[in-house]
């Protein structure tokens, strides 16, 4: 087993005013030669944007984008005729393929609008670009691993163009449970959402990351009340 753990206190930050953004890889101005990407995974930058701001249109290509809201309502908007609002609960997938611009902004114009925005390098360039979104039960969380992404088409979540499956957790204290790799050539992910935990005997608190490979399964235990997100993902 082989791991690496990102500490929140360690990410790259950025703060733009109505934009403040940590990254957990080189993103923007934060480039650590260490931290550019865990196999497939790109980006995971926890962003907060201040009431009725955001982003303009701007492009993409060649990237699998994923945004999960943390609280507030996001809106977005791109070239292929897509407009709408995601809330907590959700998901949102863009595939940018052979290129795409789309906007984010917060729909409130008093609350912030607080998400994740995870990029993951595709394995198929230049497909058409392509965007869903989904409503997530925060209830199938409970004490289990709940599917919000992966490969196949049919399967529960959005899906992606990388052999990479997401899962989210909200665990209660004291809560044992194992989460077993699709791919045991793939690694995972971990970042914590809230609370504090081990995974495979490395403890973990809030906003902290830990990336495990070379293992089949990956063993939880919850300290407190915890809510995670785990990205099994290909190494590259």
């Amino acid at each position: 087993m082989k791991t690496v753990i990102h500490r929140a206190g360690t990410r790259g930050y950025a703060d733009h005013g109505w934009l403040k953004s940590f990254h957990s890889f080189s993103f923007g101005g934060y480039y650590d030669q260490d931290r550019v990407h865990f196999g497939a995974l790109r980006v995971l930058n926890d962003d907060s944007v201040s009431g009725g701001n955001g982003f303009g249109a701007h492009p993409h290509d060649n990237m699998e984008i994923i945004s999960i809201p943390l609280g507030g309502v996001l809106q977005h908007q791109d070239s292929i005729g897509n407009k709408g609002v995601i809330r907590t609960g959700e998901i949102q997938v863009m595939s940018a393929g052979t290129g795409i611009q789309h906007s984010e902004y917060n729909a409130d114009a008093d609350e912030a609008v607080k998400f994740l925005q995870i990029w993951l390098f595709p394995n198929e360039r230049n497909v058409k670009p392509r965007y869903d979104q989904q409503t997530i039960p925060i209830e199938g969380r409970y004490n289990r691993f709940q599917q919000i992404l992966s490969p196949n088409k049919e399967d529960d979540g959005v899906w992606i163009h990388q052999d990479a499956w997401f899962h989210l957790a909200d665990l209660t204290e004291g809560f044992e449970i194992s989460y077993t790799l699709k791919n045991p050539e793939n690694g995972v992910y971990v970042f914590v959402l809230e609370g504090e935990l081990s995974a495979s005997d490395e403890d973990l608190g809030r906003r902290d990351g830990l990336g495990i490979w070379e293992v089949q399964q990956v063993d939880f235990k919850a300290t407190t009340k915890s809510s995670i997100l785990v990205m099994e993902v290909p190494m590259l």
